[in-house]
């Protein structure tokens, strides 16, 4: 476990040339740190400063009394901060060389570099934000559409940790009512009290399996969708990739086997982030850079959560169409019949009937609307609400479906009269799993895996 006690200090922004670089500080020292470099021309006190505001001034090397840069400094006292500690941020001119060298006056006044996220675990430890909350900051950061952004901003905001805080204090006082029967032993359950535990019981379990549902459709705005676009070569993958980007992204030429790895573009179809990938062309090859470009299309294959299988359609299938077909099968997958331009030479009672189909050219660019809904509703079997909480991490999801086998336990042990002591371990397990979402069940292993993902200055 990270010592949370000390001042850290990091570099906040992208490093690289830029209006502004940030130098951030957190801790009992950072107003004493800040201070010995800060010179303010009109003599202004950083500690005396009012909260949240801003010193013009310069950074200056208390050793050599060389001027570093001409700032202006944020003030942010505790409890009133992100960390909740006091905390300055100094606002640098944009470049390397000030920001490094500022952060590198802190950290020899004292303070240590911070790991990544924590700035943010500190939020979460000093009780600003829960742990489902600091999980969605790292969302918001990575978002790549606005419907990702805004499924992030509400869990930032809490409505996922409303939802689970409100389930738990319903489980809660399950709990507690099956706990008071084991101090007083002779009392033993009726009926109709029964009735009511495991009625309460399944409503808390419906609520959770809603919640669990949610996950398969939402997660893929948080981690965006890998869609291969695979087929023999000169069918119009790269075409197909440059007409989707409305760029030149792939090279595209009369030559087969253009396209010797796999190229990679993201893509917003309605608030979705896609990954698109332009893989090479299927067949077999002596060229050796060709054939691990193979491997790599094959490899694409089996990571994507859609394939877009392109065909010909102004010619028979081939040999090597065959085997792609053969390779997507089973897959989640959608036929793009291009070319449609041309005279149709392809049957379709050659194709499978199981797979969906949308005819295009990715010459002229029609049907590429068709193509993007068809996508949609490949990947999107229902539609998720704009107002509903919904999850969108694994960890949470393996909480909640850990939480719904504990209640259903939980029914079972009260059904079959178990003692008052299973019922109630069985409860508190549900309770529990529901804990580590919020973070009120937590170890170092599960604080490490999540603020390890983040950047350093957040």
């Amino acid at each position: 476990m990270l010592e949370l006690d000390d001042t850290i200090a990091a570099i906040s922004t992208p490093l690289g040339e830029g209006a502004i670089g940030i130098v951030r500080l957190s801790g009992p020292r950072a107003f004493d740190i800040a201070e010995r470099i800060f010179i303010s021309p009109k003599n202004k006190s950083i500690s005396q400063a009012t909260s949240h505001s801003m010193l013009y001034g310069f950074i200056v090397n208390p050793d050599t009394q060389e001027t570093i840069d001409e700032v202006l400094l944020t003030v942010l006292k505790a409890p009133n901060t992100y960390t909740r500690e006091d905390m300055v941020e100094i606002n640098c001119h944009g470049g390397v060389l000030a920001v490094r060298k500022v952060l590198e006056l802190v950290l020899g006044l004292g303070a240590r570099l911070a790991e990544p996220g924590e700035f943010t675990l500190r939020a979460f430890v000093n009780g600003r934000i829960d742990l489902s909350q600091a999980e969605a900051t790292a969302d918001l950061i990575k978002a790549k559409t606005e419907r990702s952004s805004k499924i992030a901003l509400d869990q930032l905001k809490g409505s996922l940790s409303n939802k689970i805080k409100t389930l738990r204090e319903s489980l809660t006082e399950v709990v507690v009512h099956i706990e008071a029967y084991i101090d007083f032993p002779e009392e033993e359950l009726d009926l109709e009290t029964e009735d009511k535990l495991i009625n309460r019981l399944k409503t808390i379990k419906e609520e959770l399996q809603k919640l669990s549902l949610t996950y398969e459709e939402a997660r893929f705005y948080r981690d965006g969708v890998a869609v291969a676009i695979v087929g023999r070569p000169n069918v119009g993958k790269s075409s197909l990739l440059n007409r989707l980007m409305q760029q030149d992204r792939a090279i595209v030429t009369e030559i087969p086997g253009t396209t010797r790895d796999v190229i990679e573009e993201y893509l917003n179809l309605e608030g979705l982030p896609v990954r698109i990938m332009d893989t090479a062309g299927i067949r077999k090859t002596h060229d050796l850079a060709e054939a691990e470009g193979v491997r790599r299309s094959l490899q694409a294959i089996e990571g994507a959560d859609l394939i877009l299988a392109l065909l010909d359609l102004s010619q028979p299938l081939t040999e090597e169409d065959r085997f792609m077909l053969d390779k997507v099968r089973h897959k989640n997958t959608l036929l793009v019949l291009n070319k449609a331009d041309l005279k149709a030479q392809l049957p379709l009672s050659d194709l499978p009937d199981e797979i969906q189909k949308v005819r295009i050219s990715a010459k002229t660019g029609d049907g590429l609307d068709e193509l993007k809904k068809a996508i949609l509703r490949q990947i999107i079997k229902k539609e998720i609400s704009s107002e509903g909480v919904v999850i969108t991490n694994m960890r949470h999801k393996l909480a909640i479906d850990r939480a719904v086998l504990a209640i259903t336990r939980t029914i079972d042990a009260i059904k079959d009269k178990a003692p008052y002591e299973i019922i109630a371990l069985e409860a508190r397990d549900a309770l529990n799993s529901l804990g580590e979402i919020i973070g009120e069940v937590t170890t170092d292993d599960i604080l490490n895996r999540i603020f390890s993902s983040f950047c350093i200055g957040k």
